[in-house]
């Protein structure tokens, strides 16, 4: 590949692939190309490791409507509509709404997905179904399952003899679902039955954990716990866990202490969690998101994922990570140009993280070559224009490329040219040119105790302060007197 840029360097690259792996990257130009090579042009592109997606529902994808819409938006009748779609499943009917939206994660640059799959469901037919999927497209997608007992492990019946039947089928992750049990005991049960499953087999766990709107549900406290009794530690993940948004903060400072000390991973679904939480609310609404920006701040790495496509929980969902990252950054308020990049960070390297990709993931020498090629200048450029990959390429192979697709303006009295939303003065070939302004620091604005009062005086920098010119007006605030 000729001629990309890669995140953290100023210079233009050249990669060479050997094998499916990343056998050179270096300064443009200072690759040979001998013998038989097929050459990308990436022309200026931005090199990014593919996408991830550490939280979606394969099984239940494009449902939406079947038998009945979930007219209510919320988590519970979304339940109860699959446990009426539930019966009508079938391998055949499952394996191929799956191909399909792995069709479309795969266009979109996603080559690594985490999907639960419902295991309260006495035929296993989904998990089945889901199984020889993972083998068949093994060579493109890399695809673990969850075992998610979606009506729970105590409370549905058989339902810890179903877990442990999925993890004999052959999982990767074991699941729960501790605040749909009947009771907190349940709740408590469910989550010591799935860690010691996990502990046993080896595997990962991953819980629908605390999504709910009830500042009382804390089961997260409890999972954390676990993963550090277990030494499971990083290799557990709390998915949701939306209550996070309306504990104390007294509460939250001490959870971000714990999990912060157990390693423990979460995932924020910031699409459908808007669309199903605050449901019970009169106003204003929660936005029902766990505490992204805080746990960030705290060390505890947090993914964002998709969760549904066209299900009954959500009826709406294309699987692209970029619509998903930037729903995140505004849903959290991440909008400085560095918590931006940080939201693409969510559906790349930190996703990777949750799925314990490690070193069969990212740019570099030795690593398996899979990568994207977007026709952008940073992660805040690829979510603001919302673009797709030029090229996706699994283990050196090209799988997907999107053709350029500029929209084409007709302005009247001058010749037909296209639009590509980019900002000329981020353009590179501009970059020389560009406009330097040196801008003075805000005033500061500090407060004067007065009484019981609170007065604000405003202190301009000495390099501010300007004599009145003829023609100005100044204004000045005073309070009102006792009366006023």
């Amino acid at each position: 590949m000729r001629d990309g840029r890669m995140p953290g360097r100023s210079e233009p690259v050249d990669v060479l692939v050997r094998d499916g792996r990343f056998a050179a990257i270096r300064p443009a130009g200072s690759v040979p190309a001998g013998g038989r090579v097929i050459v990308l042009d990436a022309e200026g592109g931005l090199l990014t490791p593919p996408y991830v997606e550490p939280h979606v529902h394969l099984d239940s994808v494009l449902t939406a409507g079947e038998p009945r819409w979930n007219e209510s938006g919320t988590l519970w009748e979304g339940i109860a509509r699959w446990a009426e779609r539930k019966p009508l499943l079938s391998r055949d009917d499952v394996a191929g709404r799956v191909r399909q939206v792995l069709r479309w994660y795969v266009a979109n640059g996603v080559l690594h997905i985490r999907s639960h799959v419902d295991v309260t469901d006495p035929s296993l037919v989904a998990l089945r179904a889901l199984l020889e999927v993972r083998e068949s497209v093994r060579d493109v997608v890399n695809l673990q399952i969850v075992a998610f007992p979606q009506e729970g492990v105590c409370s549905f019946p058989d339902g810890e003899r179903l877990l442990g039947e999925a993890v004999r089928l052959g999982v990767d992750v074991v699941g729960a679902i501790p605040h749909y049990e009947d009771t907190r005991e349940d709740g408590v049960r469910s989550l010591e039955i799935a860690v010691a499953l996990a502990a046993e087999h080896g595997l990962r766990v991953d819980v629908h954990c605390d999504e709910i709107d009830d500042e009382q549900s804390r089961f997260v406290e409890v999972l954390a716990t676990q993963a550090l009794r277990t030494g499971l530690r990083d290799r557990v993940t709390a998915s949701h866990t939306t209550a996070m948004g309306s504990y104390n903060a007294a509460y939250a400072y001490k959870l971000q202490r714990l999990l912060l000390r157990s390693g423990v991973n979460l995932v924020c679904n910031p699409m459908v969690n808007l669309h199903l939480q605050g449901r019970f609310d009169d106003y204003p609404k929660r936005r029902g998101l766990t505490r992204v920006k805080e746990m960030l701040a705290a060390g505890v790495n947090v993914a964002f994922g998709h969760d549904d496509i066209m299900d009954p929980w959500f009826p709406l969902g294309t699987a692209n990570p970029a619509q998903v990252a930037l729903v995140g950054a505004l849903a959290t308020q991440m909008t400085a140009p560095a918590e931006i990049a940080e939201c693409h960070g969510m559906v790349t390297e930190r996703a990777a993280a949750v799925l314990g990709l490690d070193d069969g993931y990212g740019l570099a020498e030795g690593r398996p070559a899979s990568f994207l090629v977007l026709p952008a200048q940073d992660g805040v450029d690829v979510l603001r224009r919302q673009v797709r990959p030029r090229f996706v390429v699994a283990r050196g192979r090209v799988v997907a490329e999107t053709p350029k697709a500029d929209a084409v303006l007709r302005w009247p009295g001058e010749e037909p040219g296209p639009v590509d939303f980019v900002r000329d003065a981020d353009r590179p070939e501009t970059a020389s040119t560009r406009v330097r302004l040196s801008v003075p620091e805000p005033p500061e604005v500090l407060p004067e105790p007065d009484g019981n009062r609170v007065r604000l005086s405003v202190q301009e920098p000495p390099s501010a302060h300007r004599e009145p010119e003829p023609g100005r007006v100044g204004l000045s605030v005073s309070e009102p007197g006792a009366g006023g």
